[in-house]
């Protein structure tokens, strides 16, 4: 049996949480805690940290004008969060008990996922899984982190509260570079995802008397039934841009040979 569990309770309850032996003068502000660690998890924002906060992860303490005040403690058991999110696919609730673990002096064993797995040239997510990392992100799409920095400061993509990124964005982050490689400049393509948006509104605004009725099977047919319809908008949309360029390039009217 380890010392730590040899500990009389007084001495657990007084025990330093994790990490031990760093600064617990709580001096920082949340938008420091975001500039110290941004340089390895781009993705984070005020708001990630603020969710970690609302999940008992992190529990800053609070100025007398009620503002969140962190200490290089707290910055460390951020950045222990973030990797085992980017590395281990632990989802919140098992870092939450290695946390405790931790804090009460015991070990915690760290085995990482493999992020890419290559198959005939083609990479791809292990199990199919629906989201993905900022990391797992460039990987995939072959660009920098810096680049999809970039493109979510824009509003072209979008992380969730976690950081992570829908599987398709992938696809989404291909076609940006190859449109900046063509010449196109990033910030005008705010208006294709603008555009985007509002056709998912339209559609889902479509299907939601189906939607409403909360049934199982209404529900797996409305998820359905708008996938279709996309699909359909996506055609339109094409078509009537082929369409405008066709005007726009004098051709629509020329006859054919």
């Amino acid at each position: 049996m380890s010392s730590a569990l040899r500990a009389e309770p007084d001495e657990q309850e007084s025990a330093e949480p994790w990490p031990r032996g760093v600064s617990r003068e709580a001096v920082l502000s949340i938008g420091q805690v975001v500039d110290a660690v941004k340089g390895k998890f781009p993705a984070i924002t005020v708001s990630k940290i603020r969710f970690l906060e609302d999940q008992g992860l992190v529990t800053p303490a609070r100025s007398g004008s009620g503002y969140r005040k962190y200490s290089q403690a707290d910055i460390e058991r951020i950045r222990f969060i973030l990797t085992q999110q980017r590395d281990s696919y632990a989802p919140l609730r098992v870092i939450g008990d290695q946390l405790r673990a931790l804090d009460a002096g015991h070990d915690v064993d760290v085995t990482p996922t493999a992020r890419v797995v290559t198959s005939e040239g083609q990479v791809v997510l292990p199990a199919n899984r629906p989201s993905i990392s900022t990391r797992e992100l460039a990987d995939l799409s072959g660009t920098d982190v810096e680049t999809l920095e970039r493109y979510a400061a824009l509003g072209l993509i979008t992380p969730d509260l976690a950081g992570y990124f829908p599987a398709r964005t992938v696809h989404v982050v291909t076609l940006l570079v190859g449109l900046e490689t063509d010449g196109v400049d990033a910030r005008i393509l705010r208006s294709v995802r603008t555009a985007a948006e509002r056709s998912a509104d339209l559609i889902d605004q479509a299907v939601s008397s189906q939607r409403s009725r909360q049934r199982a099977g209404d529900l797996e047919r409305a998820a359905t039934r708008s996938m279709e319809l996309g699909e359909v908008v996506a055609d339109l949309h094409r078509e009537m841009l082929r369409v405008s360029l066709a005007r726009l390039n004098g051709t629509s009217h020329q006859p054919s040979r």
